[in-house]
């Protein structure tokens, strides 16, 4: 997907509800909520097998669903990875293709190297490798680059932390608690602590595939067991 040089949506709310996902009669999902206003940055927390990756897929547009809606600014969108420039998707898996060097991988997003740059300064010097001359964590480090310096006014964000350096890690953090300023942010990651951190609102998508919005993350989050 190339994303157009500004943002062409205005966008001030993303709002999720009545998802509803199973397969061979095993419910995944149901009756799923979660919000996200610009100027946020929401957590979705939630054990593996409990259906994060599903749901940030049905939000996106790329897994069929039993039933499922999707609103920006209150008007139903469906598949909003075809609405060019509305929502950049960063999923677990690696998706640039190995052929393509960094820069032509930054050039499809059409991030904005400066401001990825002043938190990377290493950057540039990826700029002419192939992906398939890049190892594991360099390449999944270009590629939450290319997501967090795009135009796009919504994020959502699968396990960005993963196969990151811990240094790597604060660094990210930095940036995204600066971009939730003009953005609207979904993100999960098994790094709670980290997520807890810098979200403004957190969700827990339990085994039933409920959400819970958690109002005191901590203790709430010990009383469902999802830590000691």
């Amino acid at each position: 997907m190339r994303l157009s040089g500004k943002p062409v949506y205005s966008v001030t709310t993303l709002e999720v509800d009545s998802v509803w996902l199973e397969y061979a009669n095993q419910r995944i999902l149901q009756n799923v909520y979660l919000r996200v206003d610009k100027g946020q940055l929401v957590g979705l927390l939630g054990r593996n097998g409990c259906g994060k990756s599903s749901l940030l897929e049905i939000i996106y547009g790329i897994r069929p669903a039993q039933n499922s809606s999707v609103r920006i600014n209150g008007t139903y969108m469906g598949n909003l990875y075809k609405h060019q420039g509305l929502l950049a998707y960063l999923p677990q898996r690696h998706f640039v293709p190995d052929q393509l060097t960094v820069q032509q991988a930054l050039s499809l997003y059409n991030s904005n190297l400066t401001e990825a740059g002043a938190y990377f300064p290493e950057l540039p010097e990826l700029a002419a490798y192939r992906f398939a001359d890049l190892s594991g964590g360099q390449k999944r480090l270009v590629e939450i680059i290319m997501i967090l310096s795009c135009p796009a006014p919504l994020l959502i964000l699968d396990e960005p932390f993963s196969n990151v350096m811990p240094l790597h890690v604060e660094t990210l953090k930095a940036w995204l608690q600066s971009l939730k300023a003009s953005k609207g942010i979904l993100m999960t990651d098994h790094s709670y602590q980290d997520v807890l951190a810098i979200s403004d609102r957190l969700y827990l998508l339990n085994m039933n595939g409920r959400t819970i919005q958690l109002e005191h993350p901590i203790q709430q989050l010990r009383d469902f067991g999802y830590i000691r």
